[in-house]
């Protein structure tokens, strides 16, 4: 039978991607990434507490499959942790899923599971992946509303030949029934939508432990230069924002840019927010190749923001010029540009 590891993190969906794989007759194995957790913390990742491990062995032992544990905690700080910490540090708002997958599932872990002879890696993402004329292709989940191809933009044909995401052909009220269908205990289990590290804990918490260098109080000022207040460090602001400037104004003000350079914080009227334009680096093309050097796509500039019509220039290999038909207002460094021609995913790059 051909051998595929599920990575499994004691969810529904990624205990349903295992349950359909051994009903479709695959020699399914299931692994679980042992990920770092904050000092005085231990065991608070949401992806591997010890709840979240003992609902995961159990759909393992009742899908009668073999059930590993990898330890992957230091290589996830160095590597994901590192780089959330490191892109607050020079003014952006960085995205760790987009590392994680790229490093962690799709190289530490898929390296793991040819290691013990699997064909594939599975996992619970919701996507729909086919193969065309020759190549891979990613394609959006049936179900919009958890669609996740948005962070899988980071694969390339190679690792996409060795991957199966079996439950991104359903809507998640199927999975749901299937899990129970199929008597698994993650049948209920809520779903999560923090970073997996914060352990449900406030960002500029983590930020103002393990990174204190970024609280350093600066300016507040508008466009032309007018100082409004003071901020407490760069790192606690985003792109859009309006709540939680601290700052008195008869209209309300919105956090236009960040100025690292000289360490203050733009703000501005909502009108001053929108932009018609943004370059994306480090772009993957899932293809290999980008569809021509000028294309029409839809574009997405945060997981949870919709797609919107935008014209992609190719700047060199890796960098991409994009320009939207109507401004956007929430384009934020840091965050991912990923590019869509209808259902199907092309690639993206980091907006920069």
């Amino acid at each position: 039978m051909t051998k595929v590891v599920v990575a499994m993190s004691g969810g529904v969906d990624s205990s349903v991607a295992a349950a359909l794989l051994k009903q479709q007759g695959y020699d399914v194995i299931g692994m679980m990434l042992r990920l770092w957790s904050e000092p005085g913390k231990e065991d608070s990742n949401r992806c591997c507490t010890p709840d979240s491990m003992a609902q995961a062995r159990r759909v393992a032992a009742g899908l009668d499959i073999p059930f590993y544990v990898v330890d992957a905690k230091e290589i996830f700080r160095s590597t994901v942790v590192q780089y959330f910490l490191d892109g607050y540090a020079q003014g952006v708002t960085p995205n760790p899923c987009l590392i994680c997958n790229r490093k962690i599932r799709w190289e530490f872990l898929l390296n793991h599971a040819l290691a013990v002879g699997a064909d594939f890696l599975a996992t619970g993402h919701y996507v729909r992946l086919k193969a065309e004329g020759g190549r891979m292709k990613l394609f959006r989940a049936v179900d919009k509303t958890k669609d996740q191809s948005y962070v899988l933009h980071v694969l390339t044909q190679d690792k996409l030949a060795r991957a199966l995401f079996p439950v991104g052909e359903y809507p998640k009220t199927e999975i749901r029934a299937l899990a129970r269908t199929f008597g698994l205990p993650t049948a209920t289990r809520a779903d999560s939508q923090d970073l997996c590290f914060l352990a449900g804990d406030d960002y500029r918490e983590f930020l103002r432990r393990n990174a204190p260098e970024v609280s350093k109080p600066g300016q507040i000022v508008t466009r032309d230069g007018k100082a409004l207040g003071e901020h407490q460090g760069l790192a606690y602001y985003t792109i859009g924002q309006r709540k939680g400037l601290g700052i008195a104004s008869p209209h309300p003000l919105y956090v236009l840019a960040k100025d690292l350079a000289t360490n203050t914080l733009v703000v501005g009227n909502e009108a001053e927010l929108g932009r018609s334009e943004l370059t994306a680096s480090n772009v993957n093309w899932i293809a290999g190749e980008p569809p021509s050097t000028s294309f029409r796509a839809d574009v997405k500039i945060r997981y949870t923001a919709k797609n919107v019509p935008a014209e992609v220039t190719l700047i060199n290999g890796k960098q991409a010029k994009v320009h939207f038909d109507a401004p956007q207002r929430d384009i934020t460094p840091g965050q991912a540009a990923v590019f869509y021609g209808g259902e199907v995913l092309l690639g993206g790059g980091i907006i920069v």
